[in-house]
């Protein structure tokens, strides 16, 4: 191994974010991962992972990245032919399918890699679980980067997406861009499911800062903002076409549209109303498709406090089949005041899991922050 190359240390969790499209709100527990797969998921870590190899191939030559085995790094960087080295540990010695990945492992691999002198940045691709196992295991001794592909991506330790990942990496690596202490938060998937939202702070990693590419952490509603959600939703409803499938995302700017109907809505699901009715509660992907197909219909999201984020995170649902299929003209966004001035310069972000409808939707949209109030915002 050339000494003037640079070390990368490579994580991959490659079960995470399964449980996104089949409504599960995240893939934690082995009783989790098992109904996802009964369902239909299927796993979209790996290619997260090599989307962001792939913006690195220009330096391939320049890196030596230590990683776990198999599907946790190993075969992606062998298939891509970049330069590695596996984690050896008898925790790996019966690691031999992609559904056996384990947070023990994540950590055990993170243990191992920080031992380096010489490693300059771990990269792991996950989720908030994920980066609560480099938590654990690093603390701040080392900068990380996460990848986003779970469900769950509150943290602000988290890369946009990951090209954004990428440029990070490169400008971390020329030393052109600082390190931030970034939070790690977590949501109990349990309280989660029942549609309650309890976030902890669990501690800080060290990571690559720039403000266009790191997300910030998730910023909830305060009380203040009921009186402006009841607005926007009494211009929603006014607004609301006969025949016409409305995909509601979550939220409790989109649930106060429910409320005003006298319509039940799962606050962190995506419920389908037609003719002022709520017909289905807290719908995957499929059960969304089987609805639509052929039909008009339309979605109402709200972007995430703070992240600016309306698609590819906590509604993955929101398929790019999904999101074509409805047609990105039927998009229909609101907002608080409160959450769209919380949102750095205003800026929308998607990350569809598809790099090419994150292409097509961006532009400059309508979204409803008041009954008679409309801002035009960019999604970048």
């Amino acid at each position: 191994m050339n000494s003037n190359k640079f070390i990368l240390g490579l994580i991959v969790n490659p079960i995470s974010g399964m449980g996104g499209s089949v409504g599960l709100k995240g893939t934690d527990g082995k009783k989790t991962l098992e109904k996802a797969i009964k369902l239909g998921a299927k796993p979209n870590a790996l290619s997260r992972t090599e989307e962001f190899l792939t913006e690195l191939i220009s330096i391939k030559s320049k890196l030596h990245i230590i990683t776990s085995p198999k599907f946790m790094g190993g075969i992606l960087l062998d298939k891509m032919n970049f330069e590695y080295e596996i984690v050896e540990d008898d925790v790996f010695k019966n690691y031999d399918s992609i559904y056996e990945s384990t947070g023990a492992y994540t950590q055990t691999a993170a243990k191992k890699m920080i031992q380096r002198d010489d490693l300059k940045l771990l990269i792991f691709v996950g989720g908030d679980g994920t980066a609560r196992d480099i938590f654990q295991a690093v603390d701040k001794k080392k900068p990380c980067l996460g990848i986003p592909a779970g469900v769950k991506i509150y943290s602000s330790v988290f890369a946009m997406n990951p090209r954004t990942a990428s440029t990070l990496t490169m400008n971390f690596l020329w030393d052109e861009i600082p390190l931030k202490e970034l939070e790690v938060l977590d949501i109990d998937e349990e309280k989660y499911r029942q549609g309650k939202l309890s976030s902890s702070l669990y501690g800080y990693l060290l990571v690559p800062f720039a403000p266009d590419y790191t997300q910030r952490s998730k910023l909830g509603s305060p009380s203040s903002d009921l009186n402006n959600q009841e607005r926007i939703a009494e211009r929603v409803v006014q607004d609301l076409e006969e025949d016409v499938y409305y995909l509601i995302g979550p939220g409790t700017t989109t649930k106060a549209i429910a409320d005003l109907l006298e319509q039940p809505k799962s606050v962190l699901g995506i419920d389908i109303l037609y003719n002022k009715e709520i017909i289905s509660q807290d719908v995957n992907e499929s059960k969304i498709l089987n609805k639509i197909e052929g039909n008009t219909s339309k979605i109402i999201i709200s972007p995430i406090g703070r992240q600016g984020f309306i698609f590819g995170r906590g509604n993955l649902q929101f398929t790019p089949d999904v999101i074509k299929e409805v047609g990105i003209e039927n998009i229909i966004i609101i907002s608080t005041k409160h959450k769209i001035n919380s949102i750095e310069r205003q800026v929308l972000r998607v990350d569809t899991r598809s790099k090419e409808l994150d292409k097509e939707l961006k532009g400059y949209y309508r979204v409803i922050v008041d009954y008679d109030e409309l801002k035009i915002c960019e999604i970048k």
